[in-house]
């Protein structure tokens, strides 16, 4: 495989990535930026620390306030960053959240919540994106999940969520090959993020290190991706190194989806 991560393989281009105030969309816009990109950062929380690590490497970086999940923001949102940096020619939608249940223990609530961020806000994400690109093209990528292609215990609104994420990825691609807008996902197993140093310390309080060992281990390869492993992989697919791709569906999992036993 190509080599992206050398050089500035984005220079001169312009990238939105949500949710890159924390994790793997932190991961993404940082590196990003380090490579050329005049990255526009959309989370709910500030993502000052992102931004601080894009502009000390040398690069650029905008933060927008806004929730995926309301259209009017995220419209307001890719207008200021185009006023800000230039049309746009990457997305990558990694905003999300989490839920642990199975169907009798999700409310109609905790449906809701994971179908606004994960879903409508890929779609409203999309929506604006494509109408950004269509006229010059450009590249999309969608973080999805293993949970997208394969059944994971007390996952079933998460996992609805990243099936969705999946077949978006498709329709994008099909929908838009013409206008020279290549869209593909990614799908990662567990990743060592905060929101897992959260997780465990909300629901095994004392027991953290043990379960996130319990965690590790089911991944083959035995450890949690690093976001900048994920990272990595976006920089390449978003590439022109990548050119040749689209529509696709790329798991990075540590041997999970191929390798259980």
């Amino acid at each position: 495989m190509a080599e992206p991560a050398t050089g500035m393989p984005f220079s001169g281009r312009t990238a939105i990535v949500t949710g890159g105030g924390s994790g793997i969309g932190q991961a993404i816009a940082t590196l990003f930026g380090l490579r050329g990109a005049r990255v526009g950062i959309l989370d709910l929380a500030p993502a000052d620390e992102t931004v601080e690590a894009i502009t000390e490497g040398g690069g650029t970086a905008t933060y927008v306030a806004c929730d995926v999940s309301r259209q009017s923001e995220v419209a307001h949102a890719f207008a200021e960053v185009r006023e800000r940096h230039g049309p746009l020619d990457i997305l990558v939608n990694s905003a999300g959240v989490a839920h642990v249940g199975t169907v009798e223990q999700t409310t109609e609530a905790d449906f809701d919540r994971v179908y606004a961020v994960n879903v409508k806000g890929v779609y409203n994400c999309l929506k604006l994106g494509v109408a950004g690109m269509k006229e010059r093209g450009g590249v999309i990528v969608n973080i999805a999940s293993v949970a997208s292609t394969i059944g994971i215990p007390d996952r079933f609104a998460y996992s609805m969520s990243k099936g969705a994420v999946l077949t978006m990825t498709l329709s994008i691609a099909r929908d838009f090959i013409h206008q020279k807008i290549r869209c593909n996902c990614i799908s990662p197993a567990r990743v060592h993020t905060p929101f897992v140093d959260g997780f465990l310390a909300r629901n095994y309080p004392g027991r953290e290190a043990e379960v996130f060992d319990q965690l590790a281990r089911t991944q083959p390869i035995g450890r949690m991706g690093k976001p900048s492993e994920i990272a990595e992989l976006a920089l390449f697919l978003c590439s022109d190194a990548a050119s040749f791709i689209t529509g696709s569906n790329y798991p990075i999992d540590g041997g999970f989806l191929t390798l259980k036993m």
